[in-house]
């Protein structure tokens, strides 16, 4: 087992992590932090995997709330009676999650999709969203701050905001049906985060982190952090699911509501 390698952000005082492959005790394609049930893994050393990372972070893994993810733009409101078991398949389907009941943790899995971590500096509230071009495009980020505002009283000038590794825009090529539902979300002002191949007729390339950021700012968060980490650029520190397919496990981000108000 090497030591545990995952990514923060400085303003995020709540205990969190953008989890890497490195320092678990999975063998194999899963090597070796994997946190994926049922993609062929042990679920023994999934379950050691998220004790190294419960540890880490001082959570109660039996606290810990997953999502089943559909690439929506569904927002759960959860607590620590949410969390039954390490199995995601078990969870209703949603791609966010928001919580202000301390001790209660939330994780989302990412293999190439944009990880946000939201913390309300002021209340404590907490949110993790998994944001795959389907979910961008929906404005899953934005529509997870307006849950924290109306569930929790947040206001999203208190919020700090963190957007974790995924494909960058160097290697999210696609075709045009992604940046047209993208334009129809949020116009032209996200112009500038689309850009037409240079090589291929008809392909573009959509630095989903820029878009996630403008909608985190649509809905007035001001205080963002943006990790320059592209996990096709880097397949030994991240899974990428455009480099493997479905031989791989899976990168999470995962952030702990301590539920105390914060003076900054």
């Amino acid at each position: 087992m090497g030591s545990l390698e995952y990514l923060t952000a400085d303003m995020i005082k709540a205990p969190h992590a953008f989890t890497t492959r490195q320092g678990g005790v999975s063998e194999g394609v899963f090597a070796s932090l994997n946190i994926a049930m049922h993609r062929g893994d042990a679920p023994d050393n999934v379950e050691k995997n998220y004790a190294i990372l419960a540890d880490t972070l001082d959570f109660d893994v039996n606290n810990l709330v997953l999502t089943r993810q559909t690439h929506s733009d569904i927002v759960r409101v959860v607590t620590k009676s949410d969390a039954h078991g390490l199995d995601h398949h078990s969870y209703p389907e949603c791609d966010a999650l928001i919580t202000n009941d301390a001790g209660c943790a939330l994780i989302v899995f990412t293999a190439d999709c944009t990880p946000i971590l939201l913390w309300d500096s002021v209340n404590g509230a907490v949110g993790a969203v998994h944001a795959g071009w389907r979910g961008t495009a929906a404005d899953i980020a934005g529509k997870t701050v307006l849950a924290m505002r109306e569930q929790f009283g947040c206001d999203p000038h208190n919020i700090r905001a963190a957007i974790g590794p995924n494909i960058g825009a160097c290697c999210f090529e696609t075709d045009s049906d992604v940046p047209d539902l993208i334009r129809t979300q949020f116009g032209e002002e996200v112009e500038d985060f689309i850009i037409p191949s240079a090589e291929k007729i008809g392909k573009f390339h959509v630095d989903l982190k820029a878009v996630n950021a403008h909608a985190l700012r649509r809905a007035g968060v001001e205080n963002i952090e943006i990790s320059d980490a592209c996990t096709m650029c880097a397949p030994d520190r991240f899974w990428s699911h455009r480099i493997t397919g479905a031989a791989r496990g899976s990168q999470g981000a995962v952030i702990v509501c301590k539920g105390e108000k914060t003076n900054e």
